[in-house]
């Protein structure tokens, strides 16, 4: 099987069984109960099949967890010091990978069901849009563990993939769970701008900059705005840093790479609707609208110390969304208006 995912497109495979993870819906339970998801509602809302995967889909009796490369061809911190020019994470600078490996699921799922040794058998593919904790399960299946970050690494891949999962009721062999390798080292913690982790392993996502550009809506607090820099729609700063990268293989999926790059501030600050929803057709930058997102270039203007861009926020100071409009009167606040 592992050859024929690889034919696919995938970079790695591993197996497990729904019920692989104990004490997972405790540990939800605790990062619900400490209000660390924010506004992510969904999070709480369905958290009986979040919590434990058997219950997702009773009959259900394996998990196959799939990683595909994304790997980054240069410093993607490299950016963050041309402060005119926008920051966007790795994962989102091609076509959305939400369809991508969907189909990539769907295509290794026929597979799986035509090779079977006898018939009747069913699967379900997930791609972080259901209430599969990707990340356990992965550990669990032998692909990584999560780092002190939260997020799955690799001794083989480094930490540049996406995960999907193949839910069956075949009863497939299931590999061993991979350790923790993260020993002493705690360079992602101290990379974090916003100190989103009180704890080695543990995230609050209130203070993540990922969750503030995707998923918060309304207002920043003020007193992050200035910690974001020029990053406006998720960050990498906790994974580029990370040690096992040097071990992480390139990516060979081209419509992940290079389509957005760092545009200037002010080209996409002028984005209306229209031009913002023609302007990242595909990308997985349209689900957060064109309000949310020229907020997020705001804080960058008001953070890049350049004159030049005054003008372009206070353009915006009047505009019909009241968290453009505020982020607008703050980035001329902070450049001298």
């Amino acid at each position: 099987m592992a050859s024929e995912a690889e034919a696919v497109g995938f970079s790695g495979m591993g197996v497990t069984r729904p019920d692989a993870v104990p004490g997972l819906a405790e540990r939800l339970a605790a990062f619900l109960e400490a209000g660390r998801h924010g506004q992510m509602a969904w999070m709480a809302e369905r958290r009986h099949w979040r919590g434990d995967p058997a219950a997702l889909w009773p009959e259900a009796r394996s998990v196959v967890m799939l990683a595909e490369l994304y790997t980054p061809e240069s410093d993607p911190l490299a950016v963050l010091e041309q402060r005119e020019q926008a920051a966007i994470s790795v994962y989102a600078q091609g076509k959305d990978y939400h369809d991508l490996v969907k189909k990539r699921l769907k295509r290794l799922g026929r597979w799986l069901l035509e090779t079977a040794p006898e018939p009747g058998h069913q699967i379900k593919v997930f791609v972080d849009t259901a209430p599969v904790m990707e990340k356990p399960l992965a550990a669990a299946a032998g692909l990584g563990w999560q780092g002190k970050h939260t997020n799955l690494l690799s001794r083989g891949l480094g930490s540049w993939f996406f995960l999907g999962a193949i839910f069956t009721t075949m009863p497939l062999p299931a590999d061993t769970p991979e350790r923790e390798h993260c020993g002493s080292c705690r360079a992602c913690l101290d990379a974090c701008p916003t100190g989103a982790f009180p704890a080695p392993f543990q995230l609050d996502a209130r203070r993540c900059i990922s969750y503030l550009t995707i998923e918060h809506k309304g207002p920043v607090d003020p007193e992050l705005r200035p910690l974001m820099g020029n990053r406006i729609y998720g960050c990498d700063d906790c994974l580029a840093v990370c040690p096992w990268n040097k071990f992480a293989q390139a990516g060979s999926e081209m419509r992940y790479r290079g389509i957005v790059g760092a545009p200037p501030l002010a080209e996409l600050a002028a984005l209306d609707d229209a031009g913002f929803r023609a302007r990242f057709s595909g990308s997985p930058i349209k689900r957060i609208g064109r309000d949310r997102f020229v907020r997020n270039v705001l804080y960058a203007i008001g953070n890049s110390g350049s004159a030049g861009l005054r003008e372009v926020a206070a353009g915006l100071v009047g505009d019909p969304d009241p968290a453009v409009a505020d982020a607008a009167r703050w980035a001329v606040a902070r450049l001298g208006g």
